[in-house]
């Protein structure tokens, strides 16, 4: 395949699943639900946690970036976090314990109550994020999975799921991304208004 079948075949694909999900008004509210649990959360001085693997993992630290640093303007910043930041950490607990442990045992060390754990995965399948959502879950915090259509494990053992209608693991991803970029602009709005 040519470069140019190839971005036409891309685009299209993308703009395909952005279009389901304009007209998915059960996963739009879903989201809007989630930006004011997020809102809530902050504004009750908790956390916001994210776990993935691989690419999710690179989208997990993007959006706990966005929140802790800043988004689209100058503000103080949030608490948010991606657990697999320490490389030390991650590396002892997989070797100790298992890498089906790394996310769940940070989750116990610094998990509170009304805290949010967000957990990525495109198959709805990683273990090491079903395990963080089960102890989160147990610490009575708040869960929400990002995954594809299926939704795989994640679709019931968290709080809120947000399915991307694609089974695609690159137009997933995208997705992840979109949505994660609107709840970090819905959040930095609803708790730092510019005036």
């Amino acid at each position: 395949m040519d470069s140019n079948n190839a971005m036409l075949k891309n685009l299209a694909s993308s703009i395909q699943t952005k279009q389901t999900m304009l007209a998915d008004k059960a996963l739009l509210d879903t989201i809007t639900q989630i930006a004011h649990l997020l809102v809530m959360a902050f504004k009750d001085g908790k956390k916001v946690l994210f776990c993935g693997n691989g690419g999710s993992a690179a989208d997990a630290q993007h959006l706990a970036a966005e929140l802790s640093g800043r988004y689209y303007y100058d503000r103080p910043p949030l608490f948010a976090e991606a657990l697999h930041v320490n490389t030390s950490y991650l590396t002892a607990v997989a070797n100790d314990y298992s890498f089906d442990e790394v996310y769940a045992r940070m989750i116990r060390a610094i998990g509170q109550e009304g805290d949010v754990l967000i957990g990525l995965s495109t198959s709805g399948n990683s273990a090491n994020v079903l395990r963080a959502i089960e102890d989160a879950r147990s610490l009575q915090m708040h869960t929400i999975g990002f995954t594809g259509a299926g939704g795989g494990r994640l679709k019931t053992s968290c709080d809120h799921w947000v399915p991307v209608p694609s089974n695609d693991t690159p137009r997933i991803q995208e997705c992840h991304m979109l949505i994660g970029h609107t709840l970090c602009e819905i959040v930095e709005q609803a708790m730092f208004p510019k005036l």
